[in-house]
């Protein structure tokens, strides 16, 4: 059976974040929807179109192993205005499944409440966020990964990221 992935992003995601782990995922044998408010089409920061598979109110964690946050600035702050993708992400975490953010995208899951006593890394402007919300930050790290919960501060580790997003279902999960 294939794995179902979801990308979930917004207006002013970073072209990088979405692009590679999208295709990186299909090259792994997933499944992949992308999610946006309504259904809508967006575009990256240099105008990568996000073409969505399903609407951000359509998401039942039932339908995913995996949820993918890119960042972006933009993008994640309009994401974590959306109570049903806080909902969602909370519901994946309930349920061990991988949640995976780089960059910005850690806002959503502060925002869903899912990071207190978590290991995580991010963009180096939300350190504070981070801590703040309960989150140990960890510092010049490309990726850290806590039980079902993988985190990474920029696209330049997008290699790294996607590995350990890729080894968490081969590892039998």
């Amino acid at each position: 059976m294939r794995k179902r992935a979801v990308i979930i992003t917004a207006k002013g995601f970073q072209d990088e974040e979405f692009i590679y782990p999208y295709y990186r995922l299909l090259e792994a044998g997933f499944s992949v929807d992308v999610a946006t408010k309504d259904k809508a089409p967006v575009f990256g920061k240099f105008g990568v179109p996000a073409r969505p598979t399903v609407s951000t109110d359509e998401l039942r964690s039932d339908n995913y192993e995996l949820v993918l946050l890119p960042g972006g600035f933009e993008a994640p702050d309009r994401v974590r205005l959306l109570p049903e993708v806080l909902d969602f992400v909370r519901q994946m975490d309930q349920q061990k499944k991988l949640i995976a953010a780089i960059c910005h995208g850690p806002w959503i899951l502060i925002s869903a409440g899912v990071t207190k006593g978590r290991k995580m890394t991010a963009y180096w402007s939300i350190e504070a966020d981070i801590r703040n919300s309960g989150a140990d930050y960890q510092h010049k790290t490309p990726v850290v990964i806590d039980g079902n919960l993988i985190t990474s501060p920029h696209y330049n580790n997008n290699g790294d990221f996607m590995k350990a997003v890729v080894a968490y279902f081969e590892k039998g999960r």
